[in-house]
């Protein structure tokens, strides 16, 4: 009778394989030089996504330099932005629409920062936010979907 189990158990081994459980967690890596969020299974891109980030160049230094900041950190929430406006300052007025369906806020020890959609497409590839990192609206509903969960670890780069 214990030949027959160990059996059983070496056919549902061969012909059921598990998903090891030491497989890596999913991250993302956005590469500012790149305009690229990468995500990520231990070094091994799964998908990438063109972005925008801060109009000016560099390491975020204080609140409203407008520059991404760059390190180690990780989601703390996804928000539901779809209803969300904002005054980019460029005298066009209140935007409605302007994070697209989602914000997703990093924990960055800075207020604000996060990665969200755009109400303008012509912005990706581009230094243009005030900080934040931008995707077109069906990428980040892709990437919020399919990818993010919260305390995820996510990893800016010059």
């Amino acid at each position: 009778m214990k030949v027959f189990y160990i059996l059983s158990a070496l056919f549902v081994f061969l012909c059921f394989p598990q998903q090891a459980s030491s497989e890596a967690p999913l991250w993302l890596m956005i590469n500012k030089s790149e305009h690229m969020l990468y995500v990520m299974r231990g070094d091994k891109t799964v998908e990438k996504f063109p972005v925008a980030t801060g109009r000016v160049s560099g390491n975020k230094e204080k609140s409203g330099d407008c520059r991404t900041p760059e390190g180690t950190f990780s989601v703390q929430q996804i928000q539901n932005a779809s209803a969300w406006s904002h005054d980019f300052h460029d005298g066009k007025g209140v935007i409605a629409g302007a994070y697209g369906p989602w914000f997703i806020r990093l924990k960055t020890g800075w207020n604000g920062i996060g990665i969200h959609g755009t109400h303008d497409p012509s912005s990706i590839g581009k230094n243009v936010t005030e900080g934040c990192i931008r995707l077109l609206n069906k990428d980040v509903d892709k990437l919020k979907k399919e990818y993010v969960t919260t305390g995820m670890k996510v990893v800016i780069v010059k």
